[in-house]
């Protein structure tokens, strides 16, 4: 190696763990879309046009985190703005499943929980550093 040439800083924990939590609720969309897939190939739902196109949407839908997570990992400066999308999106999400019932209750409150910790880290300034978004930070 050059003496030109600089060894990259350690990625902050930080941001691996707001990669991982974004990657979560994409892991965790793909599982909903291949369950209503499942149940509307198998199951006997009152639609099944309607519960295979929604399955189709939920893994389609997954793409946007999951990409977002991966872009996270690579420091690619670009991949806040979606990772942010995803949790403010995932709000009225966990909002919908905490005025539920049942066994909605506890995913709403997990929901919610990965949502705001993700936020937090997404916009910690060590991870907008790591990500170059701050004046003098370092190139991504």
């Amino acid at each position: 190696m050059s003496s030109t040439e600089q060894t990259p800083a350690p990625r902050p924990a930080r941001l691996t763990a707001a990669a991982a939590f974004v990657a979560l609720e994409g892991l965790a969309l793909v599982a909903g879309g291949v369950y209503m897939l499942v149940m509307g190939v198998v199951g006997s739902p009152e639609s099944s046009q309607q519960a295979e196109t929604g399955g189709l949407t939920l893994i389609v839908l997954a793409l946007l985190p999951l990409l977002a997570a991966r872009g996270l990992l690579h420091r690619r400066r670009w991949s806040r703005g979606p990772a942010f999308v995803t949790q403010i999106m995932a709000l009225p999400v966990a909002w919908t499943l905490l005025r539920s019932q049942g066994g909605f209750i506890p995913a709403g409150i997990a929901l919610a929980g990965v949502a705001v910790t993700a936020l937090v880290m997404l916009f910690h300034p060590t991870t907008t550093d790591a990500l170059g978004l701050r004046p003098g930070a370092r190139d991504a």
